[in-house]
């Protein structure tokens, strides 16, 4: 696989949370064991960025940032890596919970949040947090990962989703910046339009898994859809859901959108449109560093999400977030160490949020006063259109069970590639989400 800036080698978003919806559909995370035993007091952190990851910003991010805290901590925190096929495409994250040695600290996107909170495994960290640095956090970003108003994990990055475009596909259909689709006929049209012998015009996601769901879900939004209603209940049959299961069906049916992806999958833009395999792609702003560093001789633009008729504007914003054990070794020295990173109003925990989305990745930061503080990085160059042009729209990525994962995935996949009628399939789904949310008694689902 292409390496992206935005992943360990061989790692795109796309797999990791493909493989954290299959261990949830397996049930391997619950119930969770009790308290982790461990030789020694030293706070394990687990996940898959260093110190044995190819990124090199990335690994020197986070090992600074621990020796920074064993420096003056008498907590000791240690990195664990784990590659990205054990920690979440493999049991060893899971496994190491129902068996009661889960790490102390851990990372995990807000797909997983409900399986590791249902579970009992999540620490609160409100205690640990001053009210200055909750209120640093907008709402759109922390709600995801808070439940009856306290807070259980501190997001490091927030990845909003746009289309990126190859201008040399462009050159050579005649066509220009002035051309950019801004609603879904004209993405349609301009696809056809860039569609060769050799070229797709067009990529969405095809891959069954969380990352598809999370790139699909701004598209029903746009039209007025939702998956649940303020009742609880299931409101994914609708013309807006509909709508946007036709959409991607239609892309694929007209040969203007693939049908099998390159490279890690939709997330990875090098092997796909940096390839030339495609001329635009949905793709998220991890695709900046990822085509700056590894596609650096192939121009490309960027545009937001277009619309449907009568629809607005919204795209999603993904990331991760550390998150403290509860029956870890010492899960308020985890809480502490949490906040000290990326939750307080310290000089150096704001700058450190800024460095991991402008130096070690190209990310919008979780802060507002990160967001001030990585000044023109935010608002110059392509990070300049995210950041003033399509950003502002962000809708936070939904938390859900794996049950609700998995009914909306095979909708996705039953109209885009098995050729289902969207109206049936959105109906089907929809009766099969009122079955279990009439049952479900978890968190809330966002």
């Amino acid at each position: 696989m292409t390496l992206t800036s935005n992943m360990p080698s061989g790692w795109s978003r796309r797999s990791i949370l493909k493989g954290g919806a299959a261990l949830g559909a397996a049930g391997l995370a619950l119930p969770f064991a009790g308290k982790a035993f461990a030789q020694d007091n030293t706070l394990s952190f687990w996940q898959f960025y260093a110190p044995g990851g190819d990124v090199k910003p990335q690994v020197d991010w986070f090992v600074k940032m621990v020796a920074d805290w064993n420096a003056t901590q008498s907590e000791q925190v240690a990195l664990e890596y784990v590659v990205g096929s054990e920690y979440i495409g493999g049991t060893k994250l899971a496994t190491s919970f129902a068996s009661g040695q889960g790490p102390d600290i851990f990372i995990i996107s807000p797909g997983d949040f409900l399986r590791y909170y249902n579970g009992g495994v999540l620490q609160d960290l409100t205690p640990a947090i001053e009210e200055a640095a909750r209120a640093d956090f907008p709402e759109s970003v922390i709600a995801n990962r808070m439940v009856d108003g306290k807070i259980f994990g501190v997001p490091m990055e927030v990845e909003p989703m746009a289309f990126y475009y190859s201008v040399k596909a462009f050159e050579e259909a005649g066509l220009n910046e002035n051309d950019v689709p801004t609603t879904w006929d004209q993405l349609l049209e301009v696809g056809k339009k860039l569609t060769t012998a050799e070229r797709y015009g067009v990529l969405f996601e095809t891959n069954p898994g969380y990352y598809q769901n999370f790139t699909w879900y701004p598209f029903m939004w746009q039209g007025g859809g939702e998956f649940q209603s303020a009742e609880g209940k299931s409101a994914f049959d609708s013309p807006a859901t509909v709508a946007a299961l036709k959409l991607w069906q239609d892309a694929v049916n007209s040969g203007a959108a693939p049908r099998q992806m390159l490279g890690g999958g939709g997330g990875d833009i090098v092997a796909n449109l940096g390839s030339g395999y495609c001329a635009m792609q949905n793709v998220g702003i991890w695709g900046i560093s990822a085509m700056d560093n590894n596609a650096p001789d192939v121009p490309y633009g960027i545009f937001k999400l277009p619309v449907p008729t009568g629809g607005k504007y919204v795209t999603v914003g993904g990331g991760w977030a550390f998150v403290a054990n509860s029956k870890g070794k010492n899960p308020e020295a985890a809480a502490k160490f949490i906040a000290w990173a990326l939750a307080s109003m310290a000089p150096d925990s704001v700058q450190r949020v800024v460095d991991w989305c402008t130096v070690a990745k190209s990310d919008m930061p979780p802060r507002n006063s990160a967001l001030a503080a990585g000044g023109d990085a935010f608002n110059k160059g392509n990070m300049g259109i995210f950041g003033t042009q399509i950003h502002p729209g962000t809708r936070a990525e939904p938390r859900v069970p794996p049950e609700v994962y998995k009914i909306i995935s095979d909708a996705i996949q039953q109209t885009q590639l098995g050729g289902a009628d969207p109206q049936a399939t959105a109906t089907a789904a929809s009766q099969q989400l009122d079955a279990f949310l009439a049952s479900y008694s978890g968190a809330p689902i966002l």
